[in-house]
């Protein structure tokens, strides 16, 4: 008898075959490559964003900081969308 896990792995495997295909040395590295240069535009966004952050909070300028910190929030999520898009793309081939 299979298990909850296994049943779902071959539905996954079903619905998206290229899901479970291995990836070879050079879609890792690509990969790799990709998380490393996203992970340092975030850190690029969150140095240049801090000082402002940091100016509004100390300056008790709640609509500032609450603006800054929302805009610092989206452009992550908008990096990390983008990193995720290129992954899929390395990935597929």
């Amino acid at each position: 008898m299979k298990s909850a896990y296994e049943l779902a792995m071959e539905r996954l495997n079903r619905q998206s075959p290229s899901a479970a295909k291995p990836l070879n040395a050079e879609q890792k590295r690509k990969i790799a490559d990709l998380d490393s240069l996203y992970r340092a535009k975030i850190a690029e966004k969150e140095i240049a964003l801090k000082p402002a952050i940091e100016e509004a909070r100390f300056g008790e300028d709640p609509e500032k900081l609450e603006t800054l910190e929302k805009g610092l929030r989206e452009a992550v999520r908008a990096l990390r969308e983008e990193m995720e898009r290129e992954k899929e793309k390395v990935r597929a081939g």
